[in-house]
């Protein structure tokens, strides 16, 4: 999930991210509390495809994100390698995400305690200790076995993990061809050994799957060189065409999804937005605002859904078991998470892209 702004607004990029940030949001609110028990008994089919499906946005995000990881890192193909300007550009991206992580995870904190108060269920939690807040400010909770103070700060790690790993591959070595082979063997590693075992959800390597697609993408179609282009691209048909023999043996959806999430960014990854009627153009408007604060509104929204639990419990609506009452609860969340990220993208995530080292 890519938190810097491009020179150039992309419009499927935008999209998905959009779409992935409100399938997650509305995944977690048919997961999470009475809230989505009591929705699910007026939108069976819809909640229960949320809850069985929803968490599948998730690759969309790392597609994209080893997509738009890669076009950052791609500009120091030319630039003798430096160990310390390597290490600079790791700590940066640890800098960028830092700032309305540690917001996000400072609010989701209050509202926990205070749903300690009504709420008496496992997704609450037991009360934050001061280690466990540091792991997570470091990305380390997972490694460590800690459990999650907020629903995404697992994947927040994930991704600086991810890109870590990247900036060594494209900075250190003198030859793209060999880091696609490198990331190409990855990646199918991940994604018929690493990836089906929750062994290994801590680390990079159950990701770089999908993270790793993304990369492929990018470097078949927008990196300079032609012969990168064109491995690259085998690449991607290789690794669709050993998704499709697997699947012989095992159907696993979330792999398909990668693959045509990176196809899609292969042929229209670079497309800009097209040109729509007045009518029609706040549409547009609407997804690159939205766009622009997916990370925000990933990362506080479950916040709110601790509070919106809170506030059905605590004022006794939930006794009437009213699907009706719990779906404009869930309403509320979306609309609520929306708002908020607008000013944790205004007032944190964007100053925090001062800080660099």
């Amino acid at each position: 999930m890519q938190t810097s702004a491009r020179q150039q607004p992309l419009f499927l990029i935008d999209l998905l991210k959009v779409l992935a940030a409100l399938l997650i949001i509305l995944h977690h609110l048919s997961s999470y509390g009475q809230i989505a028990e009591d929705a699910r008994s007026v939108l069976p089919g819809i909640m229960t495809w949320l809850f069985e499906y929803g968490r599948y946005a998730v690759q969309i995000f790392l597609v994209m994100a080893g997509y738009l990881a890669a076009q950052s890192l791609s500009r120091f193909a030319t630039v003798k390698f430096s160990a310390q300007g390597l290490l600079k550009v790791i700590l940066n991206r640890y800098l960028r995400l830092f700032g309305p992580y540690a917001a996000a995870l400072l609010l989701t904190i209050l509202c926990a305690y205070i749903a300690r108060f009504w709420v008496n269920d496992e997704f609450v939690g037991k009360s934050e200790t001061l280690g466990q807040f540091l792991a997570h400010l470091f990305f380390i909770q997972g490694i460590l076995g800690l459990d999650s103070i907020s629903a995404g700060a697992w994947y927040i790690a994930i991704d600086w993990q991810l890109y870590a790993i990247l900036a060594i591959l494209l900075i250190s070595y003198p030859s793209y061809q060999a880091v696609i082979w490198v990331i190409s063997i990855l990646a199918v590693s991940s994604l018929l050994f690493f990836n089906r075992s929750g062994e290994y959800e801590a680390y990079f390597i159950y990701f770089i799957g999908s993270y790793g697609l993304g990369v492929l993408a990018y470097l078949a179609k927008r990196f300079a060189d032609k012969g990168v282009n064109r491995l690259a691209k085998t690449a991607l048909v290789v690794i669709g065409l050993i998704i499709v023999i697997s699947s012989f043996q095992q159907i696993w959806l979330r792999n398909f999804l990668a693959w045509f999430v990176a196809i899609a960014l292969l042929l229209w990854g670079n497309m800009p937005y097209p040109s729509l009627g007045k009518n029609t153009e706040f549409i547009l408007r609407a997804i690159s605002w939205g766009s622009a604060r997916s990370y925000s509104a990933f990362l506080i929204h479950f916040a709110f859904i601790l509070l919106a639990n809170t506030l059905y419990i605590a004022t006794g609506m939930h006794a009437h078991e009213s699907g009706v009452l719990a779906l404009v609860l869930v309403l509320g969340v979306v609309v609520s998470s929306t708002i908020a990220a607008n000013y944790l993208y205004r007032w944190v995530e964007v100053p925090s892209l001062k800080l660099k080292v």
